[in-house]
């Protein structure tokens, strides 16, 4: 069923201030990491202006996001989703976790992402790296 535009334009807004607050960013700090006004993003966040594509992208980036996740909330894409996402977005975009528990879990993949990183060339038995 197609979405109201002032619906969508309140659901990115507040797509955006979950992700800022999921990710323990002040509105300052998403803002300059996203090269934007503090103003701007807040009437983003609060529904009151509709960024461009390429705000959109701007911000994803800040947020390490995908930016077609932010486009398809804003209506610019259609909400067929990607062939595949990322582990971080999704447990970033998981409703059922607290910010904490997002942080927790984002924390131990990165972990076991870089461990095997320093390990690549070793034997690959499927086996889970240990941390410590």
């Amino acid at each position: 069923m197609p979405r109201n535009p002032a619906d969508r334009l309140h659901d990115v807004g507040e797509f955006i201030r979950q992700q800022r607050e999921n990710a323990q960013q002040s509105i300052r700090d998403l803002a300059r990491a996203a090269g934007v006004s503090n103003p701007y993003l807040s009437q983003i966040e609060r529904g009151i202006r509709r960024p461009s594509a390429e705000i959109l992208q701007q911000i994803a980036r800040a947020l390490e996001i995908s930016a077609e996740s932010l486009y398809v909330r804003a209506g610019i894409l259609d909400g067929t989703p990607p062939a595949a996402s990322s582990v971080p977005e999704a447990i970033m975009n998981d409703e059922k976790l607290t910010a904490e528990q997002r942080q927790s879990l984002l924390s131990v993949y990165r972990t076991f992402v870089s461990a095997n990183e320093q390990q690549a060339g070793g034997p690959a038995d499927g086996n889970p790296v240990s941390a410590g």
